[in-house]
């Protein structure tokens, strides 16, 4: 595990219904300044959107809804069928991400947050992320949990959420990055996942 510097900059992952975003509330709950990707994602692809002007004029009007967000489960199917649309989708969203996300650390390294928390949930297929973070934090747990959890809150088929994992690391690609692993399996209740989040902590030494 990496010397750190000041203030510590951590990595969070894990693959859908892992609970990854459970964890980076309870950071931000220890004092954790979070940067969640996902949120961004979804603010730039949200009603009048910084997104929603390009991928308009790249998808179509079809693939905005009445409220001029993204449609979001048109949008998946597409994807789902045509893999490139992904890729399309992703040169739109990713750069302006990247953007809001600098922003929100320079507010974060100016309010003196001791520990600044990444949650990246392709961190794992992406390699430009080893030289920006001090360690990763993996949220794991088995594929049938994900399933479970994912369909139960998404009312998603089992078929829908095996494609998104599919599309995803694998379980073992992301323990090979991880420096710590947070378990978190259908019988961890939320107090039991604190006392692990509070572990890692204290582990940094915040």
């Amino acid at each position: 595990m990496a010397t750190h510097r000041q203030p510590l900059r951590l990595g969070l992952t894990g693959g859908i219904g892992s609970g990854k975003s459970t964890v980076g509330q309870m950071m931000a709950s220890l004092g954790a300044s979070l940067i969640d990707a996902d949120q961004i994602s979804r603010e730039v692809t949200g009603p009048g959107g910084a997104a929603m002007p390009a991928i308009q004029t790249t998808f179509g009007e079809a693939y905005v809804d009445a409220s001029g967000a993204l449609d979001r489960a048109r949008m998946r199917q597409l994807a789902f069928n045509q893999p490139q649309a992904r890729s399309q989708l992703e040169a739109i969203v990713h750069p302006l991400v990247a953007l809001q996300s600098q922003q929100r650390i320079q507010q974060a390294l100016q309010s003196g947050c001791r520990w600044i928390v990444h949650d990246i949930p392709l961190l794992t297929e992406s390699g430009r992320w080893a030289r920006q973070l001090d360690a990763v934090v993996v949220v794991d747990c088995t594929e049938q949990t994900q399933i479970a959890r994912v369909m139960q809150r998404s009312g998603l088929s089992a078929e829908a959420v095996q494609g998104i994992i599919a599309s995803q690391a694998t379980r073992p690609a992301r323990r090979a990055v991880a420096d710590v692993v947070i378990a978190n399996e259908a019988r961890c209740s939320l107090e039991q996942l604190q006392a692990e989040v509070r572990q890692v902590a204290t582990l940094f030494g915040l």
